[in-house]
């Protein structure tokens, strides 16, 4: 949640999207990120978030805070971008907040480039692990090693995601080299690309090894389980966090207040997911906010 691509192209392609996103604020004549230039004494009424689509959580816990923030007055602008261009946006001021960085592990190259620009306002979950997941039909593998020597079954494939997203990275770097899957070719694509392979592959009973993560809605709706890994080459869980500019949260008080105090559980983030998904592309907001109605106690103590 990396690729052929050497890490001063993806640097370059992140440069890039966030040069474009200059160009189109100027053109339109708005800021890029104009919460960031609120003054110290309250909040800003205008919010950038950025926004990685197919990232479940990342899609779920940004319509959420969308719906919160717009029900108080605010304008909220989502920008979807790459991982990459989210990082570099974010830390220069040119979008104000992405939920779902995955730290210390996931997103470290990102960390490590940026995190001096950057602050954590909000530690909202923090069991969150990377895996690799198989339909519960196959019986006889339970665990990464299982794969070893099986590669002609799942047609020498993993199914990855997004070619940037630091769950890839973990994967061929540390998970493939761990457990001697030399001849599994790890597939870059997109997280929708491989939730439909998998869909697909269990509909037809087929063996699929596919990169996923906890939480997500698939664990419910699908019959799949996580392999264990008991080399921990995955590392330990990370914890999910917005993130935003020092800046951003110097201006905007209130806003930090409320997210600090944000927290979701597996069962909640999973309900939101899945009642997202139920609604169907174009109604993730819709859908968020007749979750905070069913939730309002606990929405309630994050806005005090």
């Amino acid at each position: 949640m990396t690729s052929n691509i050497r890490p001063k192209s993806r640097l370059a392609v992140a440069a890039g999207s966030a040069g474009l996103l200059l160009l189109l604020a100027a053109c339109s004549g708005e800021t890029a990120s104009v919460g960031s230039s609120g003054d110290s004494g309250g909040d800003s009424k205008s919010v950038s978030f950025a926004m990685v689509d197919g990232w479940d959580e990342a899609v779920a816990t940004t319509y959420l805070w969308k719906e919160l923030l717009e029900s108080r007055g605010y304008k909220v602008d989502v920008q979807s971008l790459d991982i990459a261009s989210t990082f570099t946006a974010v830390a220069n001021g040119q979008v104000d907040v992405y939920t779902d960085a995955w730290l210390p592990a996931t997103h470290q190259a990102y960390w490590d480039r940026y995190g001096d620009k950057l602050e954590k306002i909000s530690t909202w979950y923090d069991t969150a692990e990377n895996n690799l997941s198989v339909p519960t039909y196959l019986k006889d593998v339970n665990t990464i090693e299982d794969l070893k020597n099986k590669q002609a079954e799942f047609g020498n494939r993993i199914v990855g995601i997004e070619a940037g997203g630091g769950l890839m990275k973990l994967t061929r770097t540390s998970v493939m080299p761990a457990y001697g899957l030399k001849n599994y070719e790890l597939v870059e694509g997109s997280t929708a690309a491989m939730l439909s392979e998998l869909e697909s592959s269990i509909k037809k009973k087929k063996p699929v090894v596919v990169t996923l993560w906890k939480p997500h809605w698939a664990f419910t709706k699908y019959p799949i389980k996580a392999l264990r890994d008991p080399k921990g080459a995955f590392g330990k869980p990370d914890k999910a966090e917005a993130i935003t500019s020092k800046e951003f949260a110097k201006n905007n008080p209130d806003l930090v207040k409320w997210m600090k105090n944000f927290k979701l559980t597996t069962d909640q983030l999973g309900n939101l997911e899945l009642m997202i998904q139920e609604k169907g592309k174009g109604k993730e907001q819709e859908a968020a906010k007749e979750w905070i109605a069913k939730n309002k106690s606990l929405v309630d103590s994050w806005m005090k």
